[in-house]
């Protein structure tokens, strides 16, 4: 698994090692933290290195791949395209050269809502034309794209796992979110509520019903669930495809803002900010396709029970993996 130590690979590395799997995780630890390696072994590397993707490929005898290593910071992509195109692209032709070169014939590609742009219509279905608006989606399409052309060339099965917003942490305590900086509304919002930095809200004059934007948040480990779904499904006699991963039901940034105050009892301060380029207005996922033909159904298909497990990793973990508290 490419980009096990990060934040959804570390949690599909639980699901997998659960679900009976014998899991290894190859991250270079850019993003990603040893720490959230708890189930399998991890090997250091990166994902351009062909050679030390085929050696791992060969010396662990892995029968097939989840790739999770990307930059994912949608207003980053834009001001930075050719770091994105270098690391998304490029690495994961790497990873399918390197499973290639090795006859590992199994493919599960993380990527994301951000391949359909600014939605024509809402919940987003898979045959939702994509176009996206920032470079983050593009680089994720355009490996979209190259999948059909690794299979009619190696045999490749694969499957594309489109999220949308994850969010929250793993039941346990075990593993959670830890970005530096930080990205995602939900964390940004709990460190607000307990006294740090105020919290930006991007954009108030969307045509949204609070003017914030709309977005589907799908809990970590309900992602996690689904990549062990998918691989089960393609390791049988199930086709190649893509599938939506979402709950199918939008929240705003302030009703995001408003459970955070809710489950945790502290007010989050925070002030508005301008519109973030390659924001779309509504991002809402059908993911009827995925419950169907893969039997996935959220576990934590509500806004609260989301928050509550981002809150709990939060107290326990206030420093994310550097520093977990002792009380």
């Amino acid at each position: 698994m490419t980009g096990g130590a990060g934040y959804i690979g570390s949690h599909a590395c639980k699901a997998l090692a659960r679900a009976g799997y014998t899991v290894v995780a190859f991250d270079n630890l850019v993003a990603g933290h040893r720490a959230a390696v708890r189930y399998g072994t991890l090997v250091e590397g990166d994902v351009v290195d062909t050679r030390a993707v085929r050696d791992a490929l060969r010396r662990h005898r892995i029968s097939a791949v989840m790739h999770f290593a990307a930059f994912l910071d949608v207003a980053e992509s834009v001001r930075e395209p050719s770091r994105y195109f270098r690391n998304n692209v490029v690495g994961a032709l790497s990873v399918l050269e390197a499973m290639a070169a090795e006859s590992v014939g199994t493919f599960v590609f993380s990527s994301t809502c951000a391949t359909y742009g600014e939605p024509i219509e809402t919940p987003i279905g898979e045959t939702h034309p994509q176009r996206p608006i920032n470079s983050y989606g593009e680089t994720k399409l355009a490996i979209e794209r190259a999948l059909p052309h690794f299979a009619r060339a190696s045999g490749l099965k694969w499957v594309s796992l489109r999220y949308f917003n994850a969010a929250g942490a793993d039941p346990d305590g075990e593993m959670g979110e830890d970005h530096s900086p930080e990205i995602h509304l939900m964390p940004r919002a709990i460190d607000a509520a307990v006294g740090g930095p105020g919290l930006q809200v991007f954009g108030e004059d969307y045509p949204t019903p609070d003017g914030t934007c709309l977005r589907d948040y799908v809990h970590v480990s309900d992602l996690a669930d689904a990549h062990v779904k998918a691989l089960q499904a393609i390791s049988g006699s199930g086709a190649s495809d893509a599938y939506n991963l979402g709950t199918g039901r939008p929240h705003s940034v302030r009703e995001v803002i408003t459970a955070v105050e809710r489950v945790t009892g502290r007010r989050v301060p925070w002030t508005p900010a301008p519109r973030r380029a390659g924001d779309p207005a509504v991002l809402c996922a059908a993911s009827g396709k995925a419950r169907a033909a893969l039997g996935w159904t959220p576990r934590f298909p509500d806004l609260d029970s989301i928050v509550r497990t981002a809150w709990a990793w939060h107290r326990t973990h206030p420093h994310g993996y550097h520093a977990a508290a002792h009380s």
